[in-house]
């Protein structure tokens, strides 16, 4: 005999007793407006409506108002607008338009259970003044043509607007079936002052609105590296997956108006570390199951992934999570940029320390560093006012996509005032400590004492946060944005700035440390994969009398995060200085040493500490190595016209002395090409391979086609090239 289930499984969760009708958060989610609406109990059969205008068609107008609203380059067949400026509709009836007695109104109809009070359903009679409502108004009647002019509000819902032209009778409302092909997109309009997005800059915003490549940051403050990147956001299926991570999050209609709200939701929805997200990220080295983060040329490819599968795609680190971001605001209308911050630190409890230990001789203690500064960390900027913040706050606000901490629950960041960040005014939300602390923090080198304690013998507060960049408007060139976010090192007003985040709870190191009375420095020059290089080590004796130094020295394979994989060199040798004698000391580093032991993006760490016999003081030096990898050759050939055949070649010739094995290339250009991609099993020593691909440009203009050649001994090897596509016609 069956035993009933004493603990049966609970039934899916409704709404019922909650609220009369579910939150409606989906752009997708829709259910038919009738085509008659009574408006009272009727007879039986059809009503005489024939008296009554009859509509033949709706024209939206695409040429005339894509071009006006800066939405011309969307690869999408729909009517795209941006919301606080006036768009088009023309309408042709069965006979000519009379004012006096023929009634009809738009209606523009969002998410399955459209309310007038939640913003999901618009009604527009013409030439109806309402509050806080969308306007509508008669520019022109001719024949049996009438066009209207529609303008949203400032701050209605960002997203596909279902839309229906209604003629009222006496008896009910007939309205236009629904064809999707009328839908029409509704986007954040940074062109305008009523806007909360209002950007009063043309230049910045052919930059970070319109601009579909860009420039990613990386490398070490001294040896800046750049790789380029197609963002893409005009291109075909974008818009729709853009609108599908909002669905996905289950970010209410209501809230989508809010450039702050959706801006905090995306942060979140870019990784999938807690809501499936769009991208997994993987620090590992072993990306079998997925895409090297290194590999990726563009956000487009992913995007459409993530849109079709409805599962996150493997793999990111922080540039590839800063550049889908940087689609995702750019395609709904919101100014963005990706920002590079140069040792960044990772500090997640706001007290700006960064603590490395030494033990009493000057070597480092690598057991109890746990500790680690990001050679660099990319995020993004947004521009956008706050409301919800004091005057003043609004501008560029931090956003960071890539998983670190949780805020409010998420892996999330932001988006935090620019402004406030500077000033030390990191009470304001949302997550300005944790980002204040990265461009802010002190490095803090502890002697651990024999009994266990831990003595602070030097303090270096200009380390961290030391070039902020992002790409110069209409450029390739980079733009030095770090007064941005602090003030010059050792003046006043970064006093003033640090005492006011520390009212806010950011503690810093408070003890002031004599000077060392001797100085090192380490010097190295550009250095290849492969290469061997040479270390200079310089120390200067600022005293009168002779100094001695026990040095160490540690050569480590580091991630570009800070962590360590491995140590490849260590060393240890005493200087003996004479009174204010400068003096040189080289050290070799051969490439079988390292090559071996590298992980991906080619970082060696060298850590220099030691102690000054005669008076006990710790000195120490810090520098990071990022080995420079061999370019890719893109070049183009053919017509270079609209739906013309055009070639791309890329050529690569292995300098190394040993195999390169499963390598993966990568091309593609917006506006010129989708993404394709080519394998190879190996490539041997000095062979060279060449790659020719065929595309027809659908876009005039100048543009970029970006590859990329990856594979696990060679990562960060890209190549780009610009081309000017020319009209079909013949001119641009």
């Amino acid at each position: 005999m069956a035993t009933q289930d004493p603990s049966p499984r609970p039934g899916p969760v409704s709404y019922r007793g909650r609220s009369s009708l579910p939150m409606a958060s989906s752009n997708t989610d829709d259910r038919e407006v009738p085509q008659f609406e009574p408006f009272q109990l009727m007879p039986r059969g059809p009503p005489p409506l024939k008296e009554f205008l009859d509509i033949w068609d709706v024209n939206n107008l695409n040429d005339i108002n894509k071009k006006q609203h800066h939405t011309d380059l969307y690869a999408n067949e729909n009517l795209i607008v941006r919301r606080a400026q006036e768009f088009q509709i023309r309408i042709t009836f069965d006979r000519a338009y009379n004012p006096l007695q023929d009634q009809f109104l738009l209606e523009f109809v969002i998410g399955r259970y459209p309310q007038v009070s939640k913003g999901t359903y618009i009604p527009i009679r013409i030439e109806e003044e309402r509050p806080q409502s969308w306007r509508g108004r008669i520019l022109e009647t001719k024949d049996n043509m009438v066009t209207v002019g529609i303008t949203a509000t400032p701050d209605c819902i960002v997203g596909r607007f279902r839309v229906y032209v209604a003629v009222i009778t006496p008896y009910g409302i007939r309205r236009t079936q629904r064809d999707p092909s009328s839908d029409v997109y509704i986007l954040f309009n940074p062109w305008s002052e009523a806007d909360s997005v209002y950007l009063d800059d043309e230049a910045e915003l052919g930059e970070c609105i319109l601009n579909e490549t860009g420039v990613l940051y990386h490398g070490e403050v001294k040896d800046i590296s750049v790789r380029p990147w197609s963002y893409g956001q005009f291109e075909y299926g974008v818009l729709d997956a853009c609108l599908f991570v909002m669905d996905k999050a289950s970010m209410p209609l209501i809230n989508r108006g809010d450039a702050v709200k959706v801006a905090r939701m995306a942060s979140a929805m870019m990784n999938s570390r807690d809501d499936d997200g769009v991208l997994v990220g993987n620090w590992s080295g072993d990306y079998t199951y997925g895409v090297a983060p290194t590999a990726w040329t563009g956000s487009v490819e992913i995007l459409l992934n993530y849109a079709n599968s409805g599962m996150p795609v493997c793999y990111a680190q922080c540039w590839v999570y800063a550049a889908v971001f940087n689609t995702f605001l750019r395609c709904l209308g919101i100014p963005a940029r990706v920002v590079t911050n140069f040792y960044s630190a990772h500090d997640n409890n706001g007290n700006l320390k960064t603590d490395l230990i030494v033990d009493e001789d000057g070597q480092v203690d690598k057991e109890r560093t746990k500790d680690s500064i990001w050679n660099y960390h990319c995020w993004n900027e947004c521009y956008m006012a706050r409301p919800d913040l004091p005057q003043g706050f609004g501008g560029w606000q931090v956003v960071d996509a890539t998983p670190q901490e949780t805020s409010d629950g998420l892996y999330r960041c932001g988006p935090a005032s620019v402004y406030a960040i500077k000033h030390g005014q990191v009470c304001y939300p949302f997550d300005a400590p944790f980002v204040f602390a990265e461009v802010n923090s002190d490095v803090v080198f502890y002697k651990r004492n024999k009994n266990g304690t831990l003595e602070q013998v030097k303090v270096d507060k200009t380390h961290v946060g030391r070039l902020v960049l992002t790409k110069e408007i209409g450029s390739d060139k980079s733009r030095d944005i770090t007064s941005q976010y602090k003030f010059p090192e050792g003046t006043e007003e970064e006093r003033t700035v640090l005492e006011k985040a520390e009212e806010f709870g950011c503690s810093r190191v408070q003890s002031t440390l004599p000077p060392a009375d001797v100085e090192l420095r380490i010097t190295v020059q550009d250095v290849m994969v492969g290469n061997d290089f040479q270390l200079g080590l310089e120390f200067k004796n600022l005293s009168e009398l002779k100094r001695t130094a026990s040095v160490y020295i540690s050569g480590n394979i580091v991630y570009y995060t800070g962590v360590t994989s491995s140590e490849f060199k260590f060393k240890t040798q005493k200087v003996k200085l004479e009174p204010f004698e400068y003096k040189k000391v080289t050290l070799d580093v051969s490439s079988k040493e390292y090559l071996s032991k590298l992980v991906e993006q080619a970082n060696l760490n060298f850590i220099i500490t030691g102690r000054i016999s005669e008076t006990g003081q710790i000195i120490s030096a810090m520098q990071v190595v990022a080995l420079h990898t061999p370019k890719l050759s893109v070049k183009v050939s053919g017509s270079s016209k609209v739906s013309g055949e055009s070639f791309v070649t890329v050529e690569f010739t292995n300098p190394f002395k040993y195999n390169l094995e499963n390598v993966s290339l990568r091309v593609e250009g917006p506006g010129l090409m989708k993404a394709k991609s080519k394998h190879y099993s190996v490539i041997p020593p000095n062979s060279s391979l060449t790659w020719t691909e065929p595309f027809s440009p659908w876009r005039p203009g100048p543009a970029w086609l970006i590859a990329s050649l990856d594979c696990a001994a060679l990562r960060q090897v890209y190549g780009h090239v610009e081309v000017n596509i020319q009209s079909s016609e013949g001119g641009l």
